[in-house]
């Protein structure tokens, strides 16, 4: 079972045109708030909900008309949320976070939600969550403590240039056209902004292979319009300095994705 709610004080995205992000409520917010608060305490997904709702708005001011916006959902299968429906909505308005839909549903319906949402990206901290919604060719990142951190004021997008550039062999996964398709609307996002001071800021690393290695991933991204901010090229070593220094809100590779891999 399945129950959607608009809210209605977040003008709602052109369904056409606008990339819906899905994130669950046990990642927006910590389930583990004290029942006496009538809001939940912040969770690991915050700072990314403020850095998509920061391109929307500076995509607004670039131009009132623009329809290519991110148009989130929240998705709530935590029993405890499920119960406390009216406390997720409170909370979302309290930090004013631009939400378009709330969607309940049980742990067994949620993939139905991201279909009837046309989902483009799925957020969650649960991995038996992100394995069912890449199972199905929603491309789909496991978040964890790290992303508490990252920046709120710019979205921050790393690139898998190991995956970018594998071989195709026989028909193309659903997950991997799906990825393509997504990247190809963030380019399109990016190229509505300078190259300084932009709200959307690509990141390309390839964890192996030399400099031909990366060039190639360069140019296979630029094919789809997406033009890389910074790069980076590790040959075999380690990631974690890198993406303490870069600090990637998550990263964008074929099936689900985290930045721990």
């Amino acid at each position: 079972m399945v129950s959607t709610i608009q809210n209605t004080d977040v003008k709602q995205k052109d369904a056409d045109h606008a990339v819906v992000v899905a994130i669950t409520s046990h990642a927006a917010f910590e389930s583990g708030a004290d029942d006496g608060d009538e809001v939940y305490r912040e969770g690991v997904a915050f700072p990314l909900l403020q850095a998509l709702q920061k391109v929307n708005e500076r995509l607004l001011e670039e131009n009132p008309a623009e329809s290519l916006l991110f148009d989130v959902i929240l998705i709530t299968t935590d029993s405890q949320q499920q119960q406390q429906s009216s406390r997720v909505i409170s909370s979302t308005r309290h930090y004013g976070l631009e939400v378009s839909r709330f969607c309940f549903s049980s742990e067994e319906d949620f993939i139905e939600s991201l279909q009837k949402n046309n989902v483009k990206l799925f957020l969650t901290t649960d991995t038996n969550e992100v394995t069912q919604a890449s199972q199905t060719g929603v491309v789909s990142v496991l978040l964890d403590q790290q992303t508490a951190v990252c920046p709120s004021e710019q979205l921050r997008v790393m690139f898998c240039g190991d995956a970018v550039i594998r071989p195709d062999t026989g028909p193309m996964p659903l997950t991997r056209q799906a990825a393509q398709s997504f990247s190809t609307q963030l380019g399109e996002m990016r190229q509505k902004f300078g190259m300084f001071d932009s709200p959307l800021s690509f990141i390309l690393v390839t964890s192996h292979g030399g400099r031909e290695s990366c060039r190639g991933a360069l140019q296979m991204l630029r094919s789809r319009g997406v033009s890389v901010d910074e790069a980076y090229c590790l040959a075999g070593a380690p990631r974690g300095p890198m993406l303490s220094l870069v600090q990637p809100h998550f990263l964008l590779r074929d099936g689900y994705s985290s930045l721990e891999e």
